[in-house]
């Protein structure tokens, strides 16, 4: 390489380096006025004079929230309701892809293109309904009502069944040469192989999960067993009151888990997503 070339290489680098700066920047602008809200004064919240960091941070709204129980109690329904139902609707999810992808049988095709048609259907349709459901089996204002109804995902399957369509036949007919039957095969040999596809969906699972609202307020009921961490920030906002200092210092916190998780599973969020040939 000439060093006229290596020096326009490493400008073009340089440039796709600033705008990748300058986005991030962009996007860490919610979260900077969401910390600086928090710990801001009332008088600065309301105060139309822009300022880049409150003159006096309220660094005790930190333990006001923590020592809330209603808060720890939502944090702990939230992450609840998030690990079990996203991981039971990933595992009911892989286990019908692989069975409609690799299971012989003459309904495989026709439960396929239902599948396809609940897809086409909103999803808030099936609200009201859902909600009968829940209320005549007694599970208004317990996790069960919150965590059952969102196991069965239409889209999750339809992604796994078109993954396993894809995956090499030769590993499951070792399997099944060596005795293995259906289950064993799937648990021992393909769903090993799908973790960085199913860990893609695990991610926005939980993120989806632990910010969900909607439905944790009409299922959660008057009582505060089952309320999640965003059904506790809208105590914040009443008919009478706007505490928007408690209410962005308890949802700063409450971001905490999720950017954790977040950072944590990023690798395979980004490797489940080329394994699905995808281009971002």
């Amino acid at each position: 390489m000439t060093m006229a070339g290596y020096r326009r290489r490493r400008g073009g680098l340089i440039v796709r380096y600033v705008i990748a700066s300058l986005l991030a920047l962009v996007f860490l602008v919610p979260f900077y006025a969401m910390v600086k809200t928090a710990l801001s004064t009332n008088d600065e919240i309301y105060s139309t004079t822009f300022t880049f960091w409150p003159s006096d941070p309220q660094w005790a709204r930190i333990p006001e929230v923590l020592s809330d129980p209603r808060f720890l109690d939502a944090l702990k329904n939230s992450a609840i309701m998030a690990v079990v139902a996203t991981s039971l609707s990933i595992l009911i999810a892989a286990l019908a892809g692989y069975a409609l992808a690799r299971i012989p049988n003459r309904f495989a095709r026709p439960m396929f293109m239902m599948v396809v048609i609940v897809l086409l259907i909103p999803g808030t349709t099936a609200f009201v309904p859902n909600f009968i459901i829940v209320a005549s089996l007694g599970w208004i204002g317990t996790l069960r009502g919150l965590i059952i109804p969102g196991l069965f995902g239409a889209f999750n399957v339809f992604l796994f069944r078109q993954f396993y369509v894809n995956f090499p036949k030769e590993v499951e007919e070792a399997a099944h040469i060596d005795g293995a039957g259906y289950f064993r095969t799937f648990f021992q040999v393909i769903f090993p192989n799908t973790l960085p596809f199913a860990s893609a969906l695990t991610v926005l699972g939980l993120i989806g999960s632990w910010n969900a609202f909607l439905w944790p307020l009409v299922v959660a009921g008057s009582g505060q067993s089952a309320n999640t961490v965003q059904i506790y920030l809208s105590s914040f906002l009443t008919a009478q009151t706007f505490d928007y200092g408690g209410l962005f210092m308890a949802a700063t916190l409450s971001l905490i888990p999720v950017l954790a998780i977040f950072f944590f599973l990023q690798r395979y969020l980004v490797a489940g997503i080329a394994a699905t040939g995808l281009k971002g």
